[in-house]
């Protein structure tokens, strides 16, 4: 146990702590982003991915413009409905 630490050493403990930070914190928010099943996509992550607001997007879903489900007082919206707003052309 006399083993010195030098500044190099914890410098080098340092960016390997910061780079498995990096990596827990991308992990979680590709969970967050994607969730359990990621052809269903959360309120909050469409109007982020489209640049939309919560009324332009309740507009989509009271015109059934877009598949949803309510579940626990959050909406999900179906990706592929989604994405066929921009194919579609009518």
């Amino acid at each position: 146990m006399n083993d010195n630490i030098t500044k190099d050493d914890l410098s080098q403990f340092g960016l390997l702590l910061v780079e498995q930070f990096k990596k827990i914190i991308e992990k979680n928010q590709n969970k967050e982003e994607g969730g359990l099943n990621p052809e269903w996509l959360k309120s909050r992550v469409v109007r982020k991915l489209m640049d939309m607001s919560s009324a332009s997007l309740q507009n989509l879903r009271i015109t059934g413009k877009v598949r949803f489900k309510k579940v626990l007082g959050s909406y999900y919206y179906s990706k592929s409905d989604l994405m066929n707003l921009f194919s579609d052309k009518n």
